[in-house]
């Protein structure tokens, strides 16, 4: 859905300035530790990759990440129908490489291949799982929102985590690993944020959440799911919307998680300016947020994000669904002051901050899948129990 920019010629702009041998060896660097924005990729597939890649062109990045990918949807394609736990571990591995060929956003030709080429690898993957990710579509403003529901078997009606990527993640990223919902008796539902992946809103704005509302309205005609028992999880960007929903549908879901997201300073220039140029995001971030909400420049970037204050949109005062709020005291992308600003105001709220994180939480000590188990599930199990008022 959403371009960028359309220059096939545009070098990569890195986090920190790296050159382009630095960018080879922070990928590896990530690669080797299971880090955003290439966790689960193969070491021996990154190096294939890079190995094809001698400039910062965004165009021939994602070609080098796109071709080791076409190699594991061949494969498997040869397992299909005669083993499917293979078939699907290679459509899954397919769907993971072409899904970073076109990060963080789509704005070249062979980024948007990629895009193309990732849902039908992930869709392909889908139908392999039991229980299988359905994909479902919800009218919306003459368009259509596109989404992943998985529901426990036995568990009917399942109480629902709404799932939200962030700015870079899409959806896929977020049904991708659903076994730990699985495990508790919860089902999920995930969509794009406004203005990324298959968003029906193509530039997201102030009022975008009215997408998520639809949503709920869905959730609302499925009998197999219980929606009495919905929670919000938003995650980096969709953390932003998160928040938003505790208030604008507070009567109508369990809680939200905030985790990593925006709420006030994160979207003043004096923070988001000097945020693009942070090395902990791996490159392209200007790219990847202009997209987002359609800006031509920077410039028009500021002017479009400041309206996402909840402060300024009158909400924080008001009375909330119950909210967790989670990041790292050393989060270079979105402020953990805004976690202090959410609870200054309002309704009392529960929150996470690790003193030694960084973007969401996360830290050596505290990686990604840790905050998840320990943190978020915990919570989002307390307000999903079936005797809670």
């Amino acid at each position: 859905m959403n371009d960028g920019s359309s220059d096939v010629h545009g070098q990569l702009v890195t986090g920190g300035g790296r050159t382009l041998d630095e960018l080879k060896q922070e990928v590896l660097r990530r690669v080797e530790r299971g880090l955003t924005p290439v966790g689960g990729i193969k070491m021996e597939d990154a190096q294939d990759a890079l190995a094809n890649i001698d400039s910062l062109s965004r165009e021939q990045w994602a070609q080098a990440w796109s071709a080791v990918a076409e190699k594991h949807y061949a494969d498997a394609q040869t397992h299909v129908p005669k083993d499917a736990a293979k078939a699907a571990h290679s459509y899954w591995t397919a769907w993971r490489l072409h899904h970073f060929a076109r990060w963080p956003t789509e704005n070249t030709p062979a980024k948007r291949h990629a895009k193309e080429r990732a849902l039908v690898a992930f869709r392909a993957y889908c139908k392999l799982l039991k229980p299988a990710i359905d994909v479902v579509r919800i009218p919306f403003e003459g368009s259509e929102i596109v989404a992943y529901l998985r529901l426990p078997e036995g568990v009917r009606p399942a109480p629902i985590v709404f799932g939200i990527s962030g700015l870079d993640s899409r959806k896929e990223d977020v049904v991708a690993h659903t076994d730990g919902y699985l495990k508790h008796g919860l089902g999920i539902i995930a969509v794009d944020m406004p203005g990324t992946g298959e968003a029906p809103i193509t530039a997201a704005r102030p009022d975008s959440d009215r997408m998520f509302s639809a949503v709920i309205d869905y959730l609302q005609t499925r009998t197999e799911v219980d929606a009495k028992r919905i929670v919000v999880q938003g995650r980096s960007f969709s953390g932003h919307w998160a928040a938003k929903l505790a208030y604008t549908e507070r009567a109508r879901v369990r809680g939200c998680v905030v985790h990593g997201g925006g709420v006030h300073k994160s979207f003043q220039r004096a923070w988001a300016e000097p945020a693009l140029k942070t090395g902990e995001y791996l490159y392209d971030y200007l790219e990847a947020r202009r997209g987002m909400v359609g800006a031509a420049d920077a410039e028009d970037l500021y002017g479009k994000i400041a309206g996402f204050s909840l402060v300024e949109q009158g909400l924080v005062d008001q009375p909330s669904a119950p909210m967790l709020v989670v990041n790292g005291w050393l989060d270079s992308q979105t402020t953990c002051e805004d976690v202090f600003v959410l609870l200054q105001h309002g309704d009392a709220k529960d929150a996470w901050v690790n003193p030694k994180g960084r973007h969401m939480g996360r830290s050596p000590e505290w990686p990604g899948a840790r905050i998840q188990d320990e943190v978020l599930m915990p919570w989002m199990l307390k307000r999903l129990a079936a005797d809670r008022a």
